[in-house]
């Protein structure tokens, strides 16, 4: 999308979500339904803020690496030395043929494009270019993968295509008190399950996930009523913030998705009688969810693939030692086949709201006090869409 597609009515629009939540409406459903806004959004967020690609265990060894992607761009995640985890562009420097399969994972001492045999070292670095000595000008040392802003946060693997962005630790720090007990860099877990082709937009699912209005009301039943929709509260928002926290308190201690509302993992050791006592959610838009139980942490990385289609991986982190119990399968098919169900509840919506976000008759509603997780979001949204919308300030001054 080019700026000049936005018009002033539409920019103006926004003003009425970003307020106080019980005074503001829900953003304007063009933004999850027009495919011009999609590719302006790619450039106004997914350019410039933090993506989330993985956990750093996954590359816990010198030379281990995986492949994923965002808006199109294929990534190359390594730990190139045993204190550096880096992200590389996975396109060969000469034609452009990927030199890692997508969806790829193992170790390596180098990537070779399969197909001229250019070979890159571990940190992007061409090493090797077969009948490359009659090309005029060439010079190896100039040539590399390119690589992309790369920090690890609470164990959580976050790239940038922005060189100048700022930190993603430093923006976050003032949640470092919420998480710290809860441990995240040393849990472990499974490889995550990967849902591919959700046919809704990318903000449709970050609002849901974080929404506690509906908790109650779609998942109302045994395995989720302990976890009250009107015990929730929220991290105060701030103008600077990179993400949003909402705390919902307990029923009972230790309260669970399982058919027994209580634990079958071991409950993180850390943890205070206090933070028993309620379930965490943190978005770090516009990739990474995760909610803390007392027990296991779920995450969600998101990714979009258009307007209307999204894939996500979906994972669950747990003390190390609970994954060495014989028993780890069919426990965490305890927790999973209760997630899995209020996955599918939320899957139903999100796609037919999906449909609906497309209708001409699709209304910008009052927001509940229940929804300030949707009124952060809308306020971190706006912002951005303000910075990297050139034309913005201009066009409301001269109206």
């Amino acid at each position: 999308m080019t700026t000049s597609s936005l018009t002033l009515e539409q920019l103006k629009s926004f003003e009425s979500s970003i307020g106080p939540t019980t005074e503001s409406r829900m953003m304007p459903p063009f933004i999850y339904s027009d495919p011009s806004f999609y590719e302006f959004e790619k450039d106004a967020i997914f350019r410039h803020e933090w993506l989330c690609v993985g956990r750093a265990e996954w590359v816990a060894n010198k030379g281990d690496f995986f492949t994923t992607e965002y808006i199109g761009e294929p990534l190359i995640v390594v730990r190139s030395d045993p204190d550096t985890i880096r992200c590389l562009s996975s396109v060969c420097q000469h034609r452009a043929m990927l030199v890692a399969d997508t969806d790829d994972s193992g170790n390596c001492k180098l990537f070779r494009c399969p197909y001229h045999h250019w070979v890159y070292s571990l940190d992007g670095r061409l090493a090797g270019a077969p009948a490359m000595d009659r090309t005029k000008d060439f010079d190896r040392s100039k040539i590399a993968l390119p690589e992309f802003k790369t920090e690890v946060w609470q164990g959580f693997i976050l790239v940038n295509f922005d060189p100048n962005a700022k930190s993603i630790s430093e923006s976050l720090s003032r949640f470092d008190k919420d998480l710290k007990n809860y441990d995240l860099p040393n849990l472990r877990g499974a490889k995550p399950d990967r849902f591919p082709d959700l046919p809704w937009n990318w903000k449709v699912m970050f609002e849901n996930s974080n929404d506690g209005y509906h908790a109650n009301r779609l998942h109302k039943s045994v395995l989720h009523d302990f976890c009250p929709s009107e015990l929730n509260r929220w991290a105060e928002w701030r103008d600077d913030d990179a993400g949003y926290m909402r705390f919902n308190t307990l029923t009972h201690m230790d309260g669970s998705w399982t058919p027994t509302q209580m634990p079958v993992f071991p409950v993180l050791p850390k943890l205070t009688e206090e933070e028993r006592w309620h379930i965490s959610f943190i978005n770090i838009p516009p990739s990474l969810w995760i909610a803390l139980t007392p027990s296991q942490v779920y995450y969600f990385l998101m990714h979009p693939m258009a307007v209307d289609k999204t894939w996500i991986d979906a994972g669950a982190l747990v003390v190390p030692e609970a994954m060495s119990d014989p028993a780890f399968d069919i426990k965490a098919e305890t927790y999973k086949m209760t997630f899995q169900y209020f996955n599918n509840q939320d899957r139903y919506v999100d796609t037919l709201q999906q449909i609906g976000l497309s209708s001409r008759y699709a209304n910008r509603g009052p927001l509940s006090w229940e929804e300030e997780s949707s009124a952060s979001l809308a306020r971190w949204l706006v912002k951005r869409y303000r910075d990297r919308y050139g034309q913005y300030r201009e066009l409301l001054s001269a109206a």
